[in-house]
């Protein structure tokens, strides 16, 4: 297991990582701005579920698959676009919903969400290769098991995120009631969402692996 020294550094390089705007933090504020905090918070809940399927990955030596075969980066790298595409159509071709919904309906949503956020993160070859890049520098051997060592990393990470992404799941749907999010806000909201998952699409199509 990690020392205390070691965690504290992580959970301070986690932090200045997490609090940086980037893909991620767009994609949960924009969710919860257009579909509400449950819709933020399951967003947020399957993307850290894919940073400890990366993590474990990474634990095990299959994300060097990536570096090994260039052409399995390309392929998750172009079906993520795709999906991501896919997302952004449905949100641009998306209908306001009503306020009342049944608690299934609110389970169904927050079911999709979930499934959405996790596989936007697994199609996200960027992501192994950040959890390629910064877990070894705070793993060590002489530590203990190092698939234990970088799943607690993965855990820290992701407690991380969580607060921050609270914050901004709370403060974009906050916003968005201020603003009177049932109205045409409401539309304004989902062609964001959608110019988000469009953007995401196209940053992820034409980056190359380095």
């Amino acid at each position: 297991m990690p020392d205390l020294s070691t965690l504290l550094l992580f959970t301070a390089a986690s932090f200045a990582l997490t609090a940086t705007p980037g893909p991620d933090m767009l994609l949960i504020a924009s969710r919860s701005a257009a579909q509400g905090r449950r819709a933020g918070l399951a967003t947020f809940a399957g993307i850290a579920t894919g940073t400890y399927f990366h993590a474990f990955a990474a634990a095990f030596g299959l994300s060097q698959l990536f570096l090994a075969v260039p052409i399995a980066y390309d392929v998750v790298r172009f079906t993520g676009a795709a999906y991501l595409l896919f997302l952004a159509w449905k949100a641009f071709t998306s209908k306001s919903e009503a306020a009342s919904t049944t608690i299934e309906n609110k389970t169904h949503s927050s079911i999709q969400m979930f499934r959405q956020g996790l596989l936007t993160n697994l199609l996200n070859p960027k992501m192994v290769i950040f959890i390629l890049a910064l877990f070894p520098q705070f793993v060590k051997p002489e530590a203990g098991n190092v698939a234990v060592q970088i799943m607690i990393l993965a855990t820290v990470l992701n407690t991380v995120g969580f607060f921050i992404n609270g914050t901004v799941i709370v403060a974009a749907n906050h916003m968005m009631r201020t603003l009177g999010g049932n109205g045409k806000l409401k539309f304004l909201a989902n062609y964001v969402l959608g110019a988000v998952f469009a953007g995401l699409a196209a940053r992820l199509a034409f980056e190359s692996q380095r």
